[in-house]
Formats: C-alpha cells, sequence, structure tokens
C-alpha cells in the first residue's frame, strides 16, 4: 500500500489524519443549525459537516507536487473516484473533524463584523512523512454559520484561478497556501451576476483543495475584540505561538509584542515579494491577510502587465484603495488594526512597545522593497540613490507602458554595452518600448555606473537576474483563455498550466509557442475581475 522508495500512500483508505487535530484544543462551536447564519460566540471554530457535490463528477486538476510533497499521496490516487469524492466533500478520511472559521475583518476600511468560512469546510490535520503539519481545506463544499447571504458554493472560474495562482505563487517564491486538486460538477448548478451588473448566469458549482499550515487571519483576533472575548482572544493567541511561532516563549512576558512582530515582519516580507513580481492581490481586508505570512483567498487579483502604478485589477475598487502601488502602506493599516485588536490583553507597556515599532516598520518594507528591485537588476548591496534608480526605471516603464515581467526579464537576456543598441532590442519587445523613453540612455548610465559601484561582472549580473526574473506569470488573460476551454470540459490548458508555472523562471518551448512571454493580445488590456466567485 506503500511506496517504500519513495514512501508515497497508493491507496486513500490508508491516509488518515491526525486526531485529534491541534486545532481540538481551541473552543469550537456546535450549533446543530450549522448551515443556518447565526451569530457565533465565544469560539474559534464551528463544527460543521460538508455538503458534498452532486451529479457527474470531473478531477480538473492536480498539482502532483502538493500532492506527493505535502500529502504523501502517489499520483495514481488522483485517478480513483475515492478520491474525487474525497475532493467533492463526499468522503473523510479517519481522523477528521470538520470546522469552519470565525472571524471578522474590515473591508475597504469599513468594519463589516463577522465573516467567517461562509463556503469553506476545514478537514483535519495531516502530519506528513516530513514531520509537517498541514490542513487540508474544502472551498466550495456548503453553507455554514458563516455564509450570511451566500449558497456556499465556488464556481469553477474562481476555483481555477485559485488552484493555478496558488501553485504559480509558490514557484514564483511568493509565501502562499498550496492548492492540491479541483473537481467540477456537471449536474451542481449555482447562479452569479459575474459582472455585477445585474445579469444572473448559471455556472457550475466547483470545489478546489487549498492547503496551509492554518488558516488564522488578523480578522480571527478582531472579530474577538470587537464581540469583548479576551479570553478566547487569549486561547488563540497563545495557541498560535505555541503551535506556529516556536522562537516565541510562551512564557515570555512580551510573548504578544513579539507575537505581533512575527505577523507583521511575515507580512511585510510577503508584500516585498508581491512588489517584485508584479502581483496585486486586489481585496487586501484584514480579513484576507494571514497570520502566517502567506498569500491566501486568490479572487480579483492580477499580475501587472503594462507598467500602471495604480494598477487596480478588481472590478469593485473603485477607488483604488488596494491598487499595486498601495500594498505595503495597506498591509501597515492592516497590521494597526491587528495591533488593536490585540490590546485586551497587552499591558500599557506593551501597547507603547508596539506602538514605537509603527516608523520602523515603515522603513523596514521601504527596503525590503529597494532591496527586492535591486536583486530584479543583479545587485546585492543596497546604497544611497538606490530607491531613485528603481523609480525612475518604473517611471520610463511606465511612460512607454512597457510590461513589467517581461522589461526585468529581458533586461537579463542583454548585455549592459547592448541596452543602448536599437538593433539588439528590436528582439526585445518590451525593452524596445522602454528604449524609446528620452531618459532611458540617462538612466542606462546610471545602472552601468551603479554594476561598476558593486564591481559586478556583466555574466554575474545576468546570472543574478535569470533566477530572480520569470519568464512567466500567470497573468489574467492566460488563465481566462483555460477557463474558456475548462468551461467546454477540455481541462487540457489548465493541466499545461500547472506544469508551466512549476518552472516559471526557465524557457518552455510550448509556452514561447502559445505566446506567454511575448506581448499580451489587444483584447487583455484592462481586464478585470469581480469579487462574484
Amino acid at each position: 500500500m506503500v511506496d517504500r522508495e519513495r514512501k508515497l500512500i497508493r491507496d486513500l483508505k490508508q491516509w488518515k489524519f491526525r486526531y485529534p487535530p491541534n486545532y481540538a484544543e481551541l473552543p469550537i462551536s456546535d450549533e446543530p443549525k450549522y448551515n443556518v447564519p447565526v451569530a457565533v460566540k465565544n469560539s474559534v471554530f464551528s463544527k460543521v459537516p460538508t455538503e458534498p457535490l452532486i451529479g457527474k463528477l470531473h478531477l480538473v486538476c492536480t498539482s502532483e507536487d502538493a500532492m506527493t510533497d505535502i500529502l504523501d499521496l502517489h499520483p495514481e490516487v488522483a485517478e480513483t473516484e475515492e478520491f474525487i469524492d474525497f475532493v467533492a466533500g463526499k468522503y473523510l478520511p479517519n481522523g477528521g473533524l470538520t470546522v469552519c472559521h470565525r472571524y471578522g475583518g474590515y473591508q475597504f476600511g469599513y468594519w463589516a463584523d463577522q465573516l467567517g468560512d461562509g463556503r469553506a469546510h476545514i478537514l483535519g490535520e495531516y502530519i506528513n512523512s516530513k514531520g509537517e503539519s498541514w490542513q487540508p481545506q474544502l472551498k466550495g463544499s456548503g453553507e455554514t454559520p458563516y455564509s450570511r447571504f451566500g449558497d456556499g458554493r465556488a464556481v469553477l472560474r474562481s476555483s481555477i484561478r485559485e488552484m493555478i495562482a496558488s501553485e504559480a505563487c509558490h514557484y514564483l517564491g511568493i509565501p502562499t497556501t498550496r492548492a492540491a486538486a479541483l473537481v467540477v460538477s456537471d449536474d451542481h448548478k449555482v447562479w452569479r451576476d459575474r459582472a455585477y451588473c445585474g445579469t444572473m448566469r448559471e455556472e457550475r458549482a466547483a470545489v478546489v483543495m487549498r492547503l496551509a499550515p492554518a488558516w488564522y487571519r488578523l480578522g480571527s483576533f478582531e472579530i474577538l475584540l470587537k464581540r469583548n472575548e479576551p479570553h478566547t482572544m487569549k486561547q488563540l493567541a497563545d495557541f498560535v505561538i505555541k503551535h506556529h511561532f516556536p522562537d516565541v516563549a510562551i512564557d515570555d512576558p512580551d510573548k504578544y509584542v513579539k507575537l505581533y512582530l512575527e505577523v507583521a515582519y511575515r507580512n511585510l516580507d510577503m508584500v516585498a515579494t508581491w512588489q517584485g513580481l508584479g502581483f496585486t492581490h486586489g481585496v487586501l481586508n484584514t480579513d484576507n491577510i494571514s497570520v502566517l505570512g502567506l498569500t491566501i483567498d486568490y479572487g480579483p487579483f492580477g499580475f501587472v502587465q503594462h507598467y500602471y502604478e495604480h494598477y487596480v485589477p478588481n472590478t469593485s475598487d473603485d477607488a483604488g484603495r488596494y491598487a499595486f502601488n498601495k500594498q505595503p502602506g495597506i498591509i501597515l493599516w492592516n497590521l494597526e488594526k491587528f495591533a488593536e485588536a490585540l490590546a485586551p490583553i497587552l499591558t500599557d507597556d506593551q501597547k507603547k512597545k508596539i506602538n514605537d515599532i509603527r516608523a520602523p516598520l515603515e522603513a523596514y518594507v521601504r527596503e525590503k522593497i529597494t532591496q527586492t528591485y535591486l536583486n530584479k537588476l543583479g545587485l546585492e548591496q543596497c546604497r544611497d540613490g538606490d530607491a531613485a534608480l528603481v523609480k525612475e526605471l518604473l517611471q520610463l516603464m511606465q511612460q512607454t507602458m512597457a510590461d513589467f515581467t517581461s522589461t526585468f526579464r529581458q533586461l537579463a537576456e542583454v548585455e549592459v554595452s547592448q541596452l543602448l543598441d536599437a538593433t539588439t532590442l528590436e528582439s526585445k519587445w518590451s525593452l524596445a518600448k522602454v528604449s524609446k523613453a528620452s531618459q532611458w540612455g540617462q538612466w542606462v548610465q546610471k545602472y552601468r555606473d551603479r554594476l561598476e559601484q558593486e564591481k559586478v561582472s556583466d555574466e554575474n549580473r545576468r546570472t543574478r537576474m535569470l533566477k530572480v526574473n520569470p519568464l512567466y506569470v500567470p497573468s489574467n488573460w492566460i488563465l481566462q483563455e483555460a477557463i474558456a476551454d475548462a468551461e467546454k470540459n477540455d481541462f487540457g490548458k489548465v493541466r499545461h498550466l500547472l506544469k508551466i508555472f512549476k518552472n516559471p523562471y526557465e524557457v518552455n518551448e510550448e509556452a514561447e509557442k502559445l505566446g506567454y512571454s511575448s506581448q499580451p493580445p489587444n483584447w487583455s488590456f484592462g481586464l478585470k475581475l469581480s469579487c462574484s466567485s
């Protein structure tokens, strides 16, 4: 039953959760009317069974690496009906404890009260062969006490986006939750207003299996503040420290200050990777910010194409609150709300300590982002004037509508001595655009001078840059093509994208034929997504 060489389980019946899961240490509500919206109190979770997909089911795709490296499952398992039932919410392996997480959140700057897992179920805790703890979660698996006015379901298009983005971001180097598998039903239908224009459309329901060490959010603490539940908050904070922040001693008098710092630095490191790769989350509400510093909840996200610092992929964000260039500031704002949430379990002195580190955190993320961009330019040492060098390049890219991803990649593909050679740049479509800016020559000279200061050879520069500047990112237009095929039950392109994005820094001949590193099609410009999923 077990592949001894790779320790991969070939029979799902031999695979089991750890029981009890670690989260059973926290208060769990056992409200009998589990699928009726209710104001849950004094609990971190609600015990809720899944509502399985019905009808004819299809396995859209799996992430082989997530299956094997995280869940210890042999790829053959995915071919079984039992596995499809597992992902669809029909089959729960031994040791499972199905719960939904309670949390609140600030949405677009305003308190939205109780939110919670309105269509997601944590199935249990799995300890893999590496000793790692993971929590598989189904998204789109039915109503819960937190569904509000939703139906507890997810549709195929949004589930494909979440599946591919989770895995692609992992291989791009972005801290993220993972995705193991996706199933869709031919017969289970739901209604959605996908463009928020008043026109409802019937779509097929789907379920994606997501993976994370834990699913706690900033809003997990905020709801406890708003509902005046300091005892539960202390339980949650101690639990998170014990299980997820081992460097913080549980008997340290300042443990909650250190918890705050851990959460802050992880999230600031995360947003720095976003900025360096052009990733724009789209909905940075506090309920979408992981305590563990993981990118979570892939909704109306997007990767910047032609560079525009105010890029907004979400049709609902008319004011541009969550625009690309505002993401670091929003993370800092969210962290302020997290500090407010922790207030009931902090002393006055500890509150002051957290308040005093606000300015250092702002400086930290600025420096982290500058360093990220320097690495993209093949530089390692941060010096005076570097922030200006980066800013000037981005301004030139914006003036010429050059592509964010391709410009940096093509800078790595051309010798620095050829950056002013029009003939050389003809084959580099995005770099050629930037080179038409009137200030391009001046910027290239500054770049050369900076490389000379650090004594970086051109070979080393290009080697460094190729490691951090991808060829391929899951742009919305690429995903949209795969979704169009999948809606006809042709899942080939979805599966192919998972393979391509597994190695986003390496040339893939098939991806090149499909134009994934070429200039995007005209119809893709201005493509936005809604939260209707």
